[in-house]
């Protein structure tokens, strides 16, 4: 080894030596941030044919969707427990004036339609007296309603299908949920690619001092850009509880920060996916519709036999059997069509009593380190191969031009 060959070169190419830890350091820096812009971005693919790329959350929208509220439903959301908390009570009067509209909406629509005669006959405080007849009901009839909804809350809402539902068709929320929550181990793993590329840098300079060959500043780039990516990724989650290495105490950043992690993911969760609006319109138009249906003309058609119990036989002789039945199941769907304008009312005191937020959060802080990585992990575990090898990639492609500058 001519010692005094190698001084005499670095004398001469001082600043060639002395960039190439700089550079590694761009390159770890560079590598990250595009393995991060790849998780998320394009939302929706780009290119020709299949060469062309679409980010890795939103390619995988579904399967990360479906991991991701299979923790919630599983370990965080018990349905049954939260809407138990709405009191039907309190349901029925936050809506008794909008039912109050519909109701007498639905009994004048319906009784001009099967028996227009009779009620156009009427004096106006027999119409009146009909008419708050069915409002007195109705308030009755939702207490009841709310009350078999809790208990089989089950049969009419598929939670987690809501939810993946939600964020398959809006890709761009489910970058939210994961680049919110994990923002703080995004901006770690792209600096760390600077700290972990000087480093390698250094080895970088001293092995082509020794060797001049012109493969070390690309096998190099691609070290820094594969290691600083594995490195980075493995720092995020391990050790999932706080181990001591060299004297210094290092915890996962994801697990040391589970509090705010908590705090996020609940408020995300309950502004954006498990609304009331959601909720609503899960129920509405979700897998299990057909027995809430089911459930609110049967409640309907029950109320209304009710009411008109003494005179009965004489409604069904003015309208007919088949047309009596027919008007029960027109004021059950016109009662569901209602239902969207109507419930709205109530969005304020359910988001307030269903407490979402808290829920989330007071569960997250119960869930084992294993079950508490599943908020995130998922969107990293399946293709982070690919995002670590788009940085050797890109780090090889950088060391080939540091070459060509170097030597040309």
């Amino acid at each position: 080894m001519d010692w005094q060959a190698i001084a005499a070169d670095f004398s001469a190419n001082w600043h060639v030596y002395v960039s190439m830890p700089f550079i590694a350091a761009i390159i770890g820096y560079i590598t990250k941030r595009a393995a991060i812009e790849m998780m998320y971005e394009p939302v929706e693919f780009v290119g020709v044919g299949f060469v062309g790329w679409q980010g890795v959350i939103p390619r995988n929208a579904h399967r990360m969707a479906s991991v991701a509220m299979e923790l919630m439903t599983t370990n965080l959301i018990d349905p049954k427990e939260i809407f138990a908390r709405l009191d039907p009570k309190k349901v029925a009067v936050e809506l008794r004036e909008p039912i109050e509209l519909a109701v007498d909406e639905i009994t004048r629509e319906l009784l001009a339609q099967y028996q227009p005669n009779l009620w156009e006959l009427m004096p106006e405080r027999a119409q009146r007296l009909v008419i708050d007849r069915v409002r007195a009901e109705a308030p009755r009839m939702v207490e009841k309603l709310m009350a078999e909804l809790a208990d089989n809350i089950e049969d009419v809402l598929d939670v987690k299908d809501m939810a993946v539902r939600n964020l398959v068709r809006d890709k761009a929320m489910l970058n939210r949920l994961i680049r919110d929550t994990a923002k703080p181990e995004m901006r770690f793993i792209a600096m760390s690619g600077i700290y972990f590329g000087f480093v390698i840098g250094l080895v970088q300079l001293v092995t082509w001092a020794l060797t001049k060959n012109p493969w070390v500043m690309p096998i190099f780039g691609g070290l820094t850009g594969w290691l600083t990516d594995w490195l980075a990724l493995k720092m995020i989650f391990f050790p999932r509880q706080p181990r001591e290495f060299l004297g210094v105490t290092w915890q996962g950043m994801f697990q040391k920060r589970r509090m705010e992690v908590a705090r996020d993911y609940g408020d995300l969760i309950a502004k954006e996916i498990l609304t009331v609006h959601n909720v609503l319109e899960a129920v509405l138009t979700g897998p299990k519709s057909d027995r809430l249906y089911a459930m609110i003309q049967r409640e309907v058609q029950r109320s209304i036999d009710s009411q008109i119990s003494v005179v009965k036989p004489f409604v069904v002789a003015a309208v007919g059997p088949r047309r009596y039945q027919e008007m029960k199941h027109a004021a059950a769907r016109k009662a569901i069509e209602k239902i969207p304008d109507t419930v709205r009312h109530v969005e304020s005191y359910a988001t307030g009593a269903l407490d979402i937020r808290n829920t989330i959060i007071k569960q997250i802080q119960a869930l084992t380190p294993l079950q508490y990585e599943g908020l995130l992990r998922p969107a990293f575990k399946q293709d982070e191969w690919k995002l670590i090898a788009v940085g050797a990639i890109i780090g090889f492609l950088v060391g080939e031009l540091q070459v060509l500058l170097v030597l040309h």
